[in-house]
């Protein structure tokens, strides 16, 4: 069971989180609006710093299910991950992917006019890492509620795609093979 306690220190965790999200968008516009001839070089450092912590929450949340299948339901270490997994995705997964997208799109605008077959690959990998996002979304819900019936095996290999989708995407932004 999740005490008062944990309740209480997840919502100032959400607090917090807010506040950080709140102080990023004041300190972006007003860089933005302050020097808008320097800011594409501060959204490109912005946007890697979100796809990093994108990708850290996305490969860390399979593990965790990896771990929580072997948990009995209702003991103290399965309530443990609930709750590691719905702060992961609420403070971390979630907010990353937000910034990530924002500022990603903003770039491809910006920087490419959405031209470049290496671009529309990138935007489909990307997708496909947002799919992923979702289903495993989806996964700590099923988790929350003592409802999943994948095995240890199934998340293990959900592990390893965003590795491969992390991969073609570094692929097509560094390499833009075509």
């Amino acid at each position: 069971m999740i005490d008062a306690s944990n309740e209480n220190s997840a919502g100032q965790a959400m607090k917090r989180m807010t506040i950080g999200i709140v102080v990023l968008v004041v300190l972006t516009a007003l860089l933005y609006f302050a020097a808008p001839d320097s800011f594409y070089p501060w959204a490109k450092a912005i946007h890697v710093i979100a796809v990093i912590s994108w990708m850290a929450g996305m490969l860390y949340l399979p593990r965790l299910f990896v771990y929580h299948v072997e948990a009995e339901k209702g003991s103290v270490q399965s309530e443990t991950f609930k709750v590691m997994e719905r702060r992961l995705l609420r403070a971390i997964i979630n907010p990353a992917m937000i910034v990530t997208w924002v500022f990603g799109l903003w770039l491809a605008w910006k920087g490419f006019g959405f031209q470049g077959g290496w671009l529309h690959a990138k935007i489909l990998a990307v997708l496909l890492l947002s799919g992923l996002h979702g289903y495993l979304a989806g996964a700590v819900r099923k988790f929350a509620e003592d409802r999943n019936e994948k095995p240890a095996r199934h998340w293990r290999i959900v592990n390893e795609i965003p590795t491969l989708l992390m991969i073609v995407i570094v692929i097509l932004v560094i390499v833009k093979p075509f």
